[in-house]
């Protein structure tokens, strides 16, 4: 467990890549537009998802002036690089890929270099006449993409989350797009949960590490489990019912906030204690804000919205269990040893509460 967190910690510094928004817009004419939001400074570096760490990534010297380039600057290097760009976008109509040519640039201020700057441009072309089908897919040194496809004056929007490289869905262009069915939806966004704990979400597998590790015995550790699953439950329903919510540079600072404190009472305190499960409900309305961020930016089904915020909400549970699964495989059976907590519990805790305290300084300051 100490030798898997600290694996872990090599990751703490991670400037995570966010995933690209593709709006894109089948226009009445024949035209069609594609909207993409997207860290640009990290396309134009080299830097794509095979760098855990953009930080450490060779080309973080290139990535970090870019960054730091007024946006006149910064569009003339997207425009001379824009050939290549285009490159990587593979727009496939009827078998046949189509030429989306470069339309717009827009390059907001350069802020505050921590944190991503989010860069619009804009594809646009002309469908052939009499065309039925396409495709789309993100070159995948750009990382993941979050396809939303829809026509002009359509109310309805298919949205698709696609891993870097991965290709879209056929989109049919002539008759009216079949919705998905429900158990598509279902399976669809049970993997987008799952996959958003394992491999994607450290920070929720961290604070998920701290509840077990001080839970020598099945019914405190699922009585724990249990008060988060429902509390990010509640708060991930009315984020996305829009009843409430808080902006992510107040969220995620507290979550990580939040692995602090529950990896620091496992080092200072040898028992669980009854308000622990209360702490860790609240802790888990958090987390329950921080899940909907990944929804809001794929979005939901009108169709089947409720089936999809709860196989969501499922994929989610499936892979906290899949974290006690693994963490119990690996040290579960030594738990009632005497040298556990001062071998495994004090350290691993140790490790979490370093990586959580670097998080909440690094989003304050972010």
């Amino acid at each position: 467990m100490t030798a898997l967190v600290f694996g872990l910690a090599s990751l703490a510094h991670a400037h995570k890549l966010r995933p690209a928004i593709v709006n894109a817009v089948l226009q009445e004419d024949g035209g069609y537009r594609f909207v993409i939001q997207t860290n640009i400074e990290a396309v134009l570096a080299g830097i794509g998802p095979r760098h855990q760490d953009t930080a450490y990534a060779p080309q973080a010297q290139t990535y970090d002036a870019l960054r730091k380039l007024p946006p006149a600057e910064l569009e003339a290097r997207i425009r001379e690089f824009g050939a290549t760009y285009l490159q990587g976008v593979t727009l496939t109509v009827d078998g046949s890929r189509a030429e989306p040519r470069l339309d717009s640039i827009q390059v907001p201020e350069v802020g505050d270099t921590a944190a991503d700057r989010v860069s619009t441009l804009t594809l646009t072309g002309t469908l052939p006449a009499g065309a039925s089908t396409l495709t789309w897919r993100y070159h995948a040194d750009y990382g993941d993409n979050v396809l939303r496809i829809t026509r002009e004056r359509d109310a309805e929007v298919r949205s698709q989350w696609l891993a870097a490289g991965e290709e879209s869905q056929v989109f049919p262009l002539k008759a009216e797009t079949a919705a998905l069915s429900r158990v598509e939806v279902a399976w669809r966004y049970l993997l987008l949960g799952y996959t958003h704990i394992l491999p994607k979400g450290l920070d929720h597998i961290l604070f998920v590490l701290g509840i077990f590790l001080l839970s020598r015995r099945w019914r405190p550790l699922l009585w724990q489990v249990t008060a988060f699953t429902l509390a990010h439950s509640i708060t991930l329903a009315l984020a996305m019912y829009g009843v409430f919510s808080l902006s992510p540079r107040i969220v995620e600072p507290l979550i990580a906030l939040s692995i602090v404190y529950v990896a620091l009472e496992n080092v200072f305190t040898r028992e669980l204690k009854p308000w622990r499960v209360i702490v860790v409900f609240c802790f888990g309305l958090l987390h329950g804000l921080g899940f909907a961020g990944v929804l809001t930016e794929l979005g939901l089904p009108r169709g089947e919205f409720v089936t999809a915020l709860i196989t969501f909400n499922l994929g989610v549970e499936g892979g906290q269990l899949s974290v006690i699964a693994l963490a119990f495989a690996g040290v579960g059976f030594f738990r009632n040893r005497e040298w556990y907590r001062q071998r495994i519990v004090v350290p691993a805790s140790l490790a979490i509460s370093v990586i959580g305290l670097y998080w909440t300084v690094e989003r304050v300051l972010g």
